[in-house]
């Protein structure tokens, strides 16, 4: 796979559908039954016979109904047939409905899903039933509305969406205030809403005073000290990184074919998260990729998610969404203002079994969530989560982004499949993760109020029994180019990473219980070692240039074999970093990205350095702001030159085989008439 664009392949589900006969519809068996409902309602109110045959056979074979199909394909508007259906059965259309007038009950966000029923409160007169039924039930509607006229008083017909966007805004408040809190009043002990807890806060008053006592009074031992307890953690790492580069896995990534994906099982409805913040610019970038994405319409679920107050955002999307499989998730202002609330407030509405999160500016393959589902489909139900691989499209565009660039290389296509053979706990990257809703829901979804929401989930997942896998597919993103944008991005990962650490030590014993010993040796050196080794680099860098000192003042010899050994592994750690973080980075890449890339190696000292200081701005940030989000702008990615081949060939030959199979299925299926969460006391 290139550092560019995806082959433009648009959805293969828009492919022209063969041709399908009304009358061996009508002919069919008893699951045709309420589809043949539909064929009679829609010829009634005009709809040509070419248009619904069509219909009926993707509705076939998705297992949805005719009304999804025309509505998801455009052939069909919304507004206009709900209005028709009102006029037909005799019943009042609301265009809109006010929040004020809906009745709210605890149960109300559950309609959020289907949109289907809403009741409202009218003053000195009975409540009103609003709802939207379904094409297929209409016929039986009617009937019963003519069996008893006196019904009409107290119906009204309304869009699905109408009827969301009513419940969305009648509950709004309590909403955000229940997705706030949720996790931290059902497992406060896995929230970081709390910073250090009392023993936290204990240990570390009492290591702030000591230790520069100690240093004081014991220079020479401290520093010892110290610096064996650096060399240490250094050595550690590098074995992981060097684990992962023996055991193959970083070798250069094959999306697996066409055949592995498409299991031909039937699919399911696929929410689509995406959180967007003040990124008017990359909207329509944003929307391109996400209607690239190879999924029925009819079973898609993308809500984008923006901050109420950000219109200018709001206004980009409602400009370009394409199909109502869009909807636009509007949060209510209010603390902390965090992604993850953001994402536990639109998971509310989610329709899907299976969840996905993206971000503003990503470019997932399109075939990814086939991927996933079929991953899924293929496991037990303890497999959770399944993160796809980040791969950086602007290495060339500055040193920042090419050293970026081989770090996610490393990480996702190196490490973190590493860690998923081996069944360790696994950070996950902050989007492309895919979910069992059913397990996502069980975990307490993210906490609002970790800044790395993704590294916590994913421990807490594997602290609860689940796993998390990885994908073969990825997702195009464009890194940082500049050191301001870089490091406000790289402390806020810092922060979470260390706001992770803080929340799952705080009952070591039983954390050690949970995920044993290489679990936390896995933790640490992902999160807290990663964290440590960025604070402590310079330090390193102090000791072997006081070892140089001493070798060149002919103190070398004097200094004792503690000292000289010491030094030896300080080279070797140095050396071994530079070279593993490289050698890791680039393995799994083709030789385009390697070229973007170009000779990193003068560039990895002052990047390591760049990495300490957002290290120590995060350590600061969490004592003075630990909640505070660093928005990380984005800008549209540059075009590719259009001489230049778009994309991956064999991705396309995929992509057009893929046409083929199903029509191929189709033209001949036509002719075939868990857990429960523990209190802080109990972790």
């Amino acid at each position: 796979m290139g550092t560019g664009e995806y082959w433009n392949s648009g959805n293969v589900d828009n492919s022209p559908a063969p041709s399908a006969s009304l009358s061996a519809l009508e002919a069919g068996g008893a699951g045709d039954a309420l589809h043949a409902d539909e064929v009679r309602l829609f010829l009634k109110l005009g709809i040509g016979k070419p248009t619904l045959a069509a219909a009926a056979l993707k509705a076939r074979q998705n297992a949805t109904t005719i009304e999804r199909e025309l509505i998801a394909d455009g052939m069909l508007d919304p507004q206009i047939f709900y209005e028709a259906l009102a006029e037909w059965l005799g019943l009042p259309f609301f265009a809109a409905i006010n929040p004020a007038n809906v009745f709210v009950t605890e149960m109300i966000d559950t309609q959020l899903a289907s949109g289907s029923l809403l009741r409202l409160t009218r003053p000195s007169r009975p409540a009103m039933l609003v709802i939207a039924p379904e094409a297929r039930h209409a016929l039986r509607l009617r009937d019963q509305l003519a069996a008893a006229p006196e019904m009409r008083e107290g119906l009204a017909i309304a869009t699905p969406q109408t009827i969301r966007d009513a419940i969305w805004q009648a509950n709004c408040r309590a909403r955000v205030e229940k997705v706030t809190d949720r996790l931290f009043g059902n497992a406060p002990a896995f929230s970081a809403r709390v910073v250090l807890t009392g023993w936290q806060g204990y240990v570390l008053g009492a290591l702030s005073v000591s230790v520069p006592v100690a240093a004081v009074t014991w220079p020479e031992q401290i520093l010892l000290v110290l610096h064996i307890a650096l060399s240490a953690v250094y050595l550690l790492a590098i074995g992981l990184r060097a684990a992962a580069l023996r055991a193959g896995m970083g070798e250069a990534t094959i999306p697996p074919p066409a055949s592995a994906i498409d299991t031909g099982a039937p699919l399911p409805v696929y929410t689509v998260l995406v959180a967007a913040y003040r990124e008017e610019a990359v909207v329509p970038q944003m929307m391109a990729a996400l209607d690239r994405l190879d999924w029925p319409k009819s079973l898609l679920d993308i809500k984008i998610i923006c901050e109420a107050d950000d219109r200018a955002t709001i206004a980009a999307v409602a400009r370009h969404a394409s199909g109502v499989h869009f909807e636009i998730v509007e949060v209510p202002p209010g603390g902390p203002r965090t992604k993850p609330k953001a994402l536990n407030y639109a998971l509310a509405g989610a329709r899907g079994d299976f969840v996905v999160i993206f971000d503003a500016e990503d470019r997932p393959h399109p075939r990814q969530l086939r991927e996933a589902h079929a991953c899924f489909t293929a496991e037990p139900e303890a497999l959770a989560c399944l993160q796809a691989p980040l791969q950086i499209a602007n290495a060339a565009q500055s040193r920042i982004a090419a050293l970026f660039a081989l770090e996610y290389a490393g990480l996702f296509r190196s490490l973190l499949p590493l860690l998923a053979r081996l069944r360790l706990p696994m950070p996950l990257g902050g989007t492309s993760n895919h979910f069992r809703r059913e397990a996502l829901e069980a975990a307490g979804a993210w906490d609002p109020f970790n800044v790395t929401e993704d590294a916590d989930l994913g421990i807490r997942l594997h602290r609860m029994g689940y796993r998390c896998g990885v994908l073969g597919l990825p997702t195009l993103e464009d890194a940082p180019t500049e050191w301001p944008v870089w490091r406000a991005q790289r402390s806020r990962w810092f922060k979470g990473w260390l706001q992770t650490v803080l929340v799952h030590c705080r009952a070591p014993a039983r954390l050690h219980a949970q995920i044993g010993t290489a679990g936390l040796i896995a933790l640490f050196l992902t999160t807290g070692g990663m964290l440590f080794s960025a604070l402590a680099h310079p330090l390193l860098a102090v000791f072997i240039l006081r070892s140089i000192w001493l070798f060149a003042s002919g103190a070398w010899l004097a200094a004792g074999l503690a000292e000289q050994v010491l030094f030896a592994i300080d080279v070797a750690n140095i050396i071994g970093s530079y070279c593993l973080f490289a050698v890791l980075g680039r393995k799994p890449m083709t030789a385009e990205e390697r070229q973007a890339v170009g000779r990193p190696w003068l560039g990895l000292p002052f990047y390591w350095m760049m990495l300490s200081v957002a290290a120590w701005q995060a350590v600061r940030e969490l004592s003075d702001d630990p909640f505070l989000w660093r928005k990380t702008p984005h800008a549209p990615a540059a075009q590719e030159d259009p001489s230049k081949e778009a994309g991956d060939l064999r991705q396309k030959q995929e992509v057009e085989a893929e046409h083929d199979r199903r029509a191929h299925r189709a033209e001949h299926s036509d002719g075939n008439a868990v857990h429960v969460f523990a209190h802080d006391a109990a972790l």
